[in-house]
């Protein structure tokens, strides 16, 4: 009988500290995963900033298409208005919301840059010519950061999903989180010329 109570304990404390070890890997993992979206958000608020600056030097050139303008107001208004904290990154929708405004504002300032092509006064400006350098280096880092964490979370959702750790993983709150995906058409290099020969026709 006793040995049999003994067997139970040790069994049972083998459980505990086996599921605290798994516990403090996952949550380092999550943690590193909720570090590297922190930067993918640094970048895309960088990009949120820089964006005014970019469209007032370009308001300032006369007849400039106010359509165009209008646009990259708005996708950056619906880019700001959905928010993710690290708790939304298990829930695909909103991270997919999440992205599909941001890939809208991508597309409303490749516009807008492609317009720009059209207006050599524009082109011309030490202002603009910063301003497009600073954006072309924030869309590279975003690129980077997505990159980061994509391969942060594929970390965490593989642990997630091995034997033994699945066995305590749901128990223990831990979910699947989300990944960035390619936007349609991302297979296909972006045609975008900021010469003062090529316009749209």
């Amino acid at each position: 009988m006793k040995l049999k109570l003994i067997l139970v304990i040790v069994v049972v404390l083998v459980l505990v500290l086996f599921g605290i070890t798994i516990n403090n890997s996952l949550v380092g993992q999550e943690e590193t995963v909720n570090q590297a979206w922190a930067q993918v958000e640094n970048q895309y608020q960088r990009r949120l900033d820089l964006i005014p600056n970019l469209v007032s030097t370009v308001q300032g050139a006369a007849n400039f298409e106010q359509e165009t303008l209008t646009q990259v107001i708005e996708a950056r208004s619906q880019a700001t208005s959905i928010n993710i904290n690290p708790g939304d990154l298990n829930n695909s929708e909103v991270f997919a919301q999440f992205q599909q405004a941001q890939d809208q504002l991508s597309g409303a300032l490749s516009r807008l840059l492609v317009t720009v092509e059209r207006y050599p006064e524009i082109q011309a400006t030490q202002n603009f010519r910063d301003l497009q350098t600073q954006l072309e280096g924030t869309e590279n880092r975003i690129t980077t950061e997505r990159m980061r964490f994509n391969q942060a979370a594929q970390v965490f959702n593989t642990s997630i999903r091995r034997f033994p750790a699945s066995l305590f993983a749901n128990m223990l709150g831990f979910e699947r989180k989300a990944y960035f995906e390619a936007r349609e058409g991302a297979d296909q290099a972006p045609v975008v010329n900021f010469g003062s020969d090529t316009s749209e026709g």
